[in-house]
């Protein structure tokens, strides 16, 4: 049972990790009131230190008994550890608020997005989890959540152009030795991809399923019609990864439900939290993955009619993958426990 304090007790799971680095600055630029702030990772992180406003936090190592006194436990290790340990931390009367994948189809696990159902957060209490929805399907829904509530949503049509930072601190560092070996004419390797990444785009996130699909582009499906509670909406997805670092795109094409202008859609945009209107493409001004880097907001442009169909709207989306997509919505949805 949540109890409204001045300062909470944190701790951050995966923190020696990109997105758990992401979290604790976040924090630190939101100004969470924390009492105590307990950085946890894998026995391989013994003896490491994170900096945290003007100061280093040791980092200890993640067990069953991490948690005792912890009011908010933000994960982000992977969904073996979170299907390990957030079950724990629940336990101990921490709420969990867990990045990965474990828990977000869990239908006693709300899946959430602050900014389009926080109403959801109140059914937490079932099994003390609250899950992060997947990157890529978060600030496709900051973007089309108030489209959805003014003319709803028939279908749905997806391409993402997803960073390598989506993969992880190994996958950056893949492609920034390939663009050296490149540079260099030497040869090309590859590790974390199948094929090359750099100067390539690869039309493959997560593994195929037996329908031809990604399970990236599963998540996408099954969280939309999940955070949006409604099994109706068709929604087809295509992942792709490219090579930028940081900042993931999206080309969405949607068929509403009844006929609304890009006119009306870019005023309703305009005054969505969380969004931010880039629009003027006669001046070249449209979202790009650079100018989202560090950025809270979800960007939205190329704002425009789909004219091979009644009532169709395009739009381009580009957010921070590490903030919006990961750090920054888990933080969000912690604090709606005592904002509201």
């Amino acid at each position: 049972m949540f109890t409204r304090k001045s300062a909470y007790n944190v701790a951050v799971v995966g923190a020696t990790g990109a997105v758990g680095g992401a979290m604790l600055e976040t924090l630190a630029r939101r100004a969470f009131p924390i009492n105590e702030l307990r950085l946890l990772a894998s026995e391989r992180s013994r003896g490491k230190t994170c900096p945290f406003q003007g100061r280093d936090v040791a980092v200890e190592v993640l067990t069953e008994d991490s948690f005792e006194g912890i009011d908010f436990a933000l994960f982000s290790a992977g969904a073996d550890r979170s299907l390990a340990f957030a079950p724990a931390a629940a336990a101990a009367g921490a709420i969990v608020v867990d990045n990965s994948s474990a828990f977000r189809m869990d239908p006693d696990v709300p899946l959430v997005v602050p900014e389009v159902n926080p109403q959801a957060i109140s059914r937490y209490a079932k099994r003390g989890i609250i899950a992060n929805p997947n990157c890529s399907t978060i600030q496709m829904l900051v973007a089309l959540k108030p489209i959805y509530d003014r003319a709803g949503i028939k279908r749905i049509v997806v391409s993402t152009y997803q960073a390598v930072s989506g993969t992880g601190t190994s996958a950056i560092e893949e492609l920034k030795q390939q663009v050296r070996d490149f540079v260099a004419g030497t040869p090309l390797s590859h590790r974390v991809y199948p094929h090359q990444i750099a100067f390539n785009c690869l039309p493959h996130i997560d593994s195929f399923l037996d329908n031809g699909y990604t399970k990236e582009e599963m998540k996408m499906v099954n969280e939309t019609r999940k955070i949006f509670e409604d099994e109706s909406i068709g929604v087809t997805a295509t992942a792709v990864r490219v090579p930028v670092f940081y900042g993931h795109s999206e080309s969405i094409n949607i068929e509403t439900q009844t006929k609304i202008s890009a006119a009306e859609v870019t005023a309703l945009l305009a005054e969505a939290p969380g969004v931010t209107v880039v629009d003027d493409p006669l001046k070249q001004r449209y979202p790009l993955a650079t100018n989202a880097q560090g950025e809270f907001d979800t960007f939205v442009g190329r704002i425009r009619e789909d004219e091979s169909i009644a009532n169709g709207i395009n739009l381009w989306v580009v957010s921070d993958n590490i903030l919006k997509g990961a750090a920054l919505n888990t933080i969000q949805i912690a604090e709606q426990f005592f904002k509201d």
